[in-house]
């Protein structure tokens, strides 16, 4: 592309340079032959005054006073009358320019110069012409090339930011160049650099959220089944079996709930469901990894409680803070069920040490947790939270007490109109 600019440049440049060097060559070639004609005219037109005034003055005419007048380059020939010529000056060799003046007295003044003064003038001006040029030339490449660079620069540093973005790396690099349209590129370029880091970072939350929300279900789907083959009880097996497919139908949930969310997180199905329920399906999964553990999981508050929102997302939201208190706390985990104006209150809490006072609200942070765990299971359990309009606090750190919130009144459904206008 440098070349190609170069190249143009200097071909616009050399036309240019041709057609009005050329015209400027042919009318200064002009002006200095004309010039010369009329000089020479001009010089035979005084000489011949100079004579007839000196005749009428019966003064002597010879060479000696026409002689200063009279250039050196010029040789003049007076002729009178019943007189010799008077030569002023020599006769110049090959072509010359010439005039020739007839004076009031009768005489003939012709004055000559030669034609290799006029080429010599010409030459010159020629000369001046094609040192013109040729800076004109130098400075048309100088000018393309740094108009090429200017231009060629920036589409190398847009390929490579598009090279970037297809080897996987999405970072914008918030560089302009000037130019308009490659300004207009480069604010392309990176958009889709942000788009496309949204949509990776989506992806890989996708995938985080998925590993942990579906290890939970199918450690204790396993669980059922190991029973399941331990047991030769008709009875058992049917219980265990119909356990089973429940929590089967909750992994189903937890996909649909993350391939959902990772469409369009606005998008809810908050239905006014007991909580009793959820709470008592938790129990029964989560009380077998307790008896192994020598611990074990209860619940209590007020009962009959009504709550809006998703079942699915609050059993997940509890399994987590469950699992948490399993791995991290200690001593028994109550599940705790309260009003609170027109709020239902489930608290979890255990018997363990608690949060440590260097987390404190950033215990909902991904990638933060007190022990060596992934520190996704409680920001997850937020997401889901509030994805229905509740939320998920820690009211207490020693001994750990985490508050989910849930509205006991459906929220006014909120149309298309209503949402705001992402700009």
């Amino acid at each position: 592309m440098r070349r190609r600019l170069i190249q143009s440049t200097l071909a616009v440049v050399l036309v240019v340079i041709a057609v009005f060097g050329i015209s400027l060559v042919i009318v200064e070639t002009r002006t200095i032959s004309n010039s010369a004609q009329e000089r020479v005219e001009s010089e035979a037109v005084r000489l011949a005054s100079i004579v007839d005034s000196r005749i009428l003055a019966a003064e002597n005419v010879n060479a000696d006073v026409l002689r200063n007048p009279v250039s050196k380059d010029q040789y003049a020939v007076i002729r009178m009358p019943g007189k010799a010529p008077i030569e002023i000056g020599s006769r110049p060799e090959g072509d010359t320019i010439h005039s020739t003046q007839h004076g009031e007295e009768g005489e003939t003044v012709t004055v000559q110069e030669p034609r290799s003064a006029v080429t010599r003038e010409v030459g010159r001006t020629l000369l001046i012409i094609a040192l013109v040029a040729l800076l004109a030339v130098v400075a048309a490449v100088l000018l393309a090339v740094r108009q090429a660079n200017r231009l060629a620069s920036p589409l190398t540093d847009l390929a490579e930011t598009a090279e970037r973005l297809g080897s996987g790396d999405p970072r914008p690099r918030h560089k302009r160049y000037g130019v308009p349209e490659l300004d207009r590129v480069a604010d392309v370029l990176d958009s889709s650099a942000e788009r496309i880091g949204r949509m990776l970072t989506a992806e890989r939350r996708l995938a985080a959220d998925a590993s942990h929300q579906l290890r939970t279900p199918l450690t204790a789907l396993s669980m059922r089944l190991e029973e399941i083959t331990l047991t030769d009880d008709p009875d058992t097996v049917k219980d265990e079996a119909t356990i089973a497919l429940t929590q089967v139908e909750r992994l189903t949930d937890v996909v649909e709930r993350l391939l959902t969310n990772s469409r369009d997180p606005r998008t809810g199905s908050a239905v006014s469901f007991e909580l009793d329920e959820v709470i008592q399906q938790q129990l029964a999964e989560w009380r077998p990894a307790y008896r192994s553990a020598g611990r074990a999981v209860v619940s209590s508050g007020k009962r009959h409680l009504t709550a809006v929102g998703t079942p699915g997302a609050v059993a997940q939201v509890l399994a987590a803070l469950i699992e948490n208190s399993l791995m991290h706390g200690g001593g028994t985990v109550a599940l705790r069920t309260r009003v609170t104006g027109n709020q239902a209150v489930i608290e979890v809490t255990d018997e363990g040490p608690g949060v440590p006072a260097d987390l404190g609200a950033r215990i909902f942070e991904r990638t933060i947790s007190g022990r060596n765990s992934t520190g996704i299971g409680l920001a997850v359990a937020r997401d889901l939270a509030e994805a229905d309009g509740g939320r998920l606090e820690l009211l207490q750190a020693q001994p750990p007490v985490f508050g989910l919130f849930l509205s006991r009144t459906p929220p006014a459904r909120k149309t298309d109109e209503d949402r705001p206008t992402v700009r």
